[in-house]
């Protein structure tokens, strides 16, 4: 079995996808639940893969120093790049790019970016290579996450980002024999 782990809360008052915004400390509570959740229901995994964005890093980080394992950073696990407004204030990109900051369709590219195809294409690769891995956990993005889903559901590409419920530092059980992902576990759900 594998396990997919979104990155906790960051700074979303600046556009992400390849950004290096850092997680803010509700992100860092969401992802202590998670470890908890993961070390209560005796979930284990020999390594840990991960995004080499800030974010998903950090998030990665925490994972790590809980089970005593090293990170492998993997480029491919990356989120959609968002070009040039990777980073920006979403104030100022929804004054520069308003078009980018509705709902684009998924052939639309960002400025010297990608489209949410490309994402999808890109990921099918990526799925493949994680399909033939045991006992691992990938920490990654909802963009990455969201396309696995569409893919082992056989669903066609949508824009509905919340579609499959890849909330922050949510947990999602990769069963690589039947192919088949699921949520197993969400933070928002568990509060002290």
């Amino acid at each position: 079995m594998n396990y997919l782990l979104r990155h906790g809360l960051d700074d979303e008052r600046f556009i992400g996808g390849w950004s290096n915004v850092e997680l803010v400390e509700e992100g860092i509570e969401q992802v202590k639940r998670t470890i908890e959740f993961m070390e209560e229901s005796q979930i284990v995994f020999d390594r840990i893969y991960s995004s080499d964005i800030k974010r998903a890093v950090e998030t990665a980080r925490l994972v790590s120093d809980a089970y005593h394992i090293p990170i492998e950073l993997q480029p491919c696990l990356r989120e959609l790049d968002k070009g040039l407004l990777t980073g920006m204030p979403k104030e100022q990109a929804e004054q520069l790019y308003p078009d980018y900051m509705e709902n684009v369709g998924i052939y639309a590219s960002y400025p010297k970016g990608e489209s949410m195809l490309d994402l999808y294409r890109r990921q099918k690769e990526v799925l493949e290579w994680l399909l033939g891995l045991e006992k691992c956990l990938i920490v990654t993005h909802r963009g990455p996450i969201n396309m696995y889903y569409f893919h082992l559901n056989h669903e066609s590409l949508s824009n509905d980002k919340k579609r499959f419920g890849v909330t922050h530092a949510s947990l999602h059980e990769l069963d690589p024999k039947q192919k088949v992902l699921k949520k197993i576990y969400d933070p928002k759900e568990r509060r002290e």
